[in-house]
C-alpha cells in the first residue's frame, strides 16, 4: 500500500506522560531530532487527495482535541468547516508565539520540527490542502533554521509531501492574530483585518484557510499515530489530552513542562517550587488573567473550572507572583507594553489602551484617585469589542482581573500611596525592543 493510500493509523501504544516532550528526547540535548530518528516512531503522513479524508477528520473529532493557542476551539470542527468548501484550502502553522511568557511553541519547532511538520501535513491531507505555510517570528532564528532544515531533510529523503514554505513575521504581538497571518502571507502587513470573512471562509489567496498553532498540530500528529482513544487516556472528558505549560516568575524550576488537562494548579505550583510564596498567578500570559493565591489551591487546569474564577488556559503560560511583589505594578508594566503593541489601525485600541495603561500606572505609583479607578472601568467598557480584532479585549480583561484580585492593594494605594512591594525588582519579563516594520 503506497503512502498515497495508507489509512490513518489507530494504534494505542503511545507514550503515557509526557507525550509531546518525548519527541524532544534527551539524546539531542540542544538540537533538533533528525528525520531518520523521528521516523522510528512516527510514520510518514499520507498525501492529500483530491477530496478531504473523512476518516482523518473523524479521528480528530473523536479525540476531543481543542486548540492549544488561546480560545480552545474544537480542532476537528475547524478541520471539517475548512474542508467543506469547494476551493482547495491552505494550512497555516501559527508559530508566531508573540506572548513573552510562552516558550512552548518555540521549543517544539526548535527541538521537534518533524513532529510539527507531520501535524501540518496530516491536517493538509485531512482537508485536501495542497499547500502548507509555516509562520514564525523572525527573531526566533533557531526555530526558523530547524524548520527549514527539517523541510530540506524530507526533500533529500524524497518523502512525498505538499509544498511547505516558511514566512517570517515581525516581532509584534498582534502579528499572530489569524487575519494578520493571512494578510502577511498574502503580501501585506502583519496587521489584523476586519471580518467577516474569516480565514476559514476566505484566507490565503482567497481560499479557505486552516490556522492552528504549533502545539495543536503536534497533538494532531500523535493522534494520527496512536489514535483518539489513546489521546483521551489523559485529561478530562470535556478537555482530553495534555497541555504544555511555560512556568516562570518566582519558581525554582522554570521552563516548559507537560501536564494532563484537569490537574490541580496547586500540584503544578508545588512541582515548580515557589521561591517566595504565591501572591497570585498570571495564567495565559500577558493576554491572560490573574488568579489569586487562595484560588490556586482549589482550581484545576481546565477551562470549565477556570471559568469559575474568570480565567482560561490561554497559551498555557503561568507566571508566579511572589508575596513580596506588587500585582498592580506588574499589571501596569504589562499594559504599558501591550498599549505599545497596537497595530495603530483603530482609535479605541490606540487611545483607549494608552489611557488604561496610564491610569493603571498612576494607580501603581500611588498617585491615582477614586475617579481614576472609575475611569479605568469606563474606558474598559468603551474599548471592548471594538476594532479590527480582539486585542484590546485581552488588555481590558487583564486590567479587570487585577482590580479584582488585588482589590486590597487598590485600596491601599489610593489611601496610603504605593505599597512597599514596589521597591522590589520587577517580576515580568517585558520586551524592550520595538520594531517599526510590520512585514
Amino acid at each position: 500500500m503506497s503512502v498515497h493510500e495508507r489509512a490513518p493509523i489507530a494504534q494505542t501504544t503511545g507514550p503515557v506522560l509526557p507525550r509531546l516532550l518525548t519527541a524532544i528526547g534527551t539524546k539531542y540535548a540542544n538540537q533538533a531530532m533528525p528525520l531518520e530518528t523521528h521516523r522510528l516512531t512516527y510514520p510518514q503522513p499520507i498525501m492529500p487527495r483530491r477530496h478531504p479524508i473523512e476518516s482523518s477528520i473523524k479521528a480528530i473529532e473523536d479525540s476531543g482535541l481543542r486548540g492549544r493557542g488561546g480560545a480552545g476551539f474544537p480542532t476537528g470542527r475547524k478541520l471539517r468547516t475548512v474542508s467543506s468548501g469547494h476551493t482547495r484550502p491552505v494550512v497555516i502553522v501559527n508559530g508566531s508565539e508573540g506572548e513573552p511568557a510562552s516558550r512552548k511553541d518555540a521549543l517544539l519547532m526548535t527541538r521537534a520540527p518533524h513532529l510539527v511538520l507531520d501535524g501540518a501535513l496530516h491536517a493538509a491531507a485531512a482537508i485536501g490542502a495542497r499547500e502548507v505555510v509555516v509562520c514564525i517570528e523572525r527573531t526566533k532564528r533557531d526555530a526558523i533554521s530547524a524548520i527549514e532544515l527539517a523541510i530540506h531533510e524530507r526533500v533529500q529523503a524524497r518523502e512525498a509531501m505538499v509544498p511547505v514554505v516558511v514566512v517570517d513575521l515581525p516581532p509584534k504581538y498582534v502579528a499572530g492574530e489569524e487575519t494578520a497571518l493571512v494578510h502577511r502571507v498574502n503580501g501585506g502587513d502583519a496587521k489584523p483585518t476586519l471580518t467577516p470573512p474569516r480565514p476559514y471562509e476566505k484566507g490565503v489567496g482567497g481560499r479557505p484557510t486552516l490556522i492552528d498553532n504549533v502545539e495543536t498540530l503536534c497533538h494532531v500528529a500523535q493522534i494520527m499515530t496512536w489514535g483518539p482513544s489513546w489521546f483521551r487516556r489523559q485529561g478530562i472528558d470535556d478537555e482530553p489530552g495534555t497541555v504544555l505549560l511555560t512556568l516562570s516568575g518566582a519558581v525554582a524550576r522554570q521552563g516548559v513542562c507537560e501536564m494532563p488537562i484537569g490537574m490541580s494548579m496547586n500540584e503544578v505550583l508545588f512541582a515548580a517550587g515557589p521561591t517566595n510564596g504565591v501572591s497570585a498567578v498570571l495564567l495565559g500570559g500577558y493576554y491572560g488573567t490573574w488568579v489569586s493565591g487562595p484560588d490556586t489551591r482549589w482550581v484545576t487546569l481546565d477551562n470549565k473550572c477556570l471559568r469559575q474564577v474568570g480565567s482560561a488556559m490561554g497559551c498555557g503560560a503561568i507566571v508566579v507572583l511572589p508575596t513580596a511583589a506588587c500585582g498592580l505594578r506588574e499589571t501596569a508594566r504589562i499594559l504599558t507594553w501591550l498599549a505599545g503593541e497596537t497595530a495603530g489601525q483603530c482609535g479605541p485600541c490606540v487611545h483607549g489602551l494608552a489611557a488604561i495603561a496610564e491610569g493603571m500606572t498612576d494607580l501603581s505609583l500611588g498617585r491615582a484617585t477614586v475617579e481614576t479607578v472609575a475611569s479605568l472601568e469606563r474606558w474598559g467598557n468603551q474599548v471592548e469589542r471594538r476594532g479590527a480584532c480582539s486585542f484590546p479585549d485581552g488588555a481590558v480583561r487583564l486590567m479587570r482581573s487585577a482590580m479584582k484580585v488585588f482589590a486590597d492593594d487598590v485600596r491601599h494605594h489610593l489611601i496610603h500611596g504605593p505599597c512597599g512591594a514596589t521597591r522590589f525588582a520587577p517580576v515580568m519579563n517585558i520586551p524592550t525592543h520595538r520594531e517599526l516594520a510590520w512585514r
